[in-house]
């Protein structure tokens, strides 16, 4: 068996690794526009506009309640026939993944948010700081703090996700083992390597977060 991994390895490896920088990209790509929407869904939910409030908690309780799969398929489906623009299934699939990353992103931004000290908006308040103004200059860059190891632990879950992408053919680590299995039709020694390879990706993220966790608090 391991010779035959080996031997897998050295002459598909190229196939492998193509597939992890796809794999990696969509997690990026995914985390930091599921961030940016994220954020203002958070800030919906903080607001005391009670219908933008029912809306948010609508929005992330079906995203949340509902397979990822299954949101990934609807997307796929629906989005070719209603966008105005050609859509490829790579596009369809990372708008999926970012809208159900922005329900998780939200809740994990909400929670940072007020975590930050009342006593902070109070007091930019008795300034004279508007609302606007008091969350962009004061809540939001105390809140990153307590978001930014959030958004790592995110990014890592993001990257074993995206293997569902595989279900549509987009390039990403799974979609290598399936090349390389109706290539090779040895699905058990493929399905270790890319095992091995996720297992060692995220190893090396979660330690890089827990020593970026450190010196934040470090530096506190």
């Amino acid at each position: 068996m391991i010779g035959t991994i080996i031997e897998l390895w050295t002459k598909y490896d190229y196939v492998y690794l193509n597939g992890l920088m796809g794999t990696l990209w969509l997690a990026a790509v995914t985390v930091f526009v599921a961030t940016i929407l994220g954020t203002f869904i958070a800030i919906m939910k903080l607001s005391k506009i009670k219908l933008l409030d029912k809306l948010t908690n609508l929005y992330i309780g079906v995203l949340r309640g509902t397979p990822i799969l299954l949101q990934l398929y609807f997307f796929w489906l629906l989005l070719p026939k209603v966008s105005p623009i050609s859509l490829s299934d790579t596009a369809c699939i990372v708008i999926a993944l970012i809208v159900n990353a922005s329900s998780y992103v939200a809740e994990i931004i909400r929670a940072g948010i007020q975590a930050v000290d009342k006593g902070q908006t109070e007091a930019a308040k008795s300034l004279g700081m508007s609302n606007r103004n008091t969350m962009r200059r004061i809540i939001l860059p105390q809140a990153v703090k307590n978001i930014l190891p959030a958004l790592g632990n995110e990014y890592i879950t993001m990257v074993k996700q995206t293997s569902l992408a595989s279900v549509f053919f987009v390039q990403e680590l799974m979609t290598s083992y399936r090349t390389v299995q109706s290539a090779t039709f040895l699905a058990i020694p493929s399905l270790v390597i890319v095992g091995v390879i996720y297992l060692v990706v995220t190893s090396i993220l979660s330690k890089g977060l827990d020593i970026f966790e450190r010196r934040l608090q470090a530096n506190e």
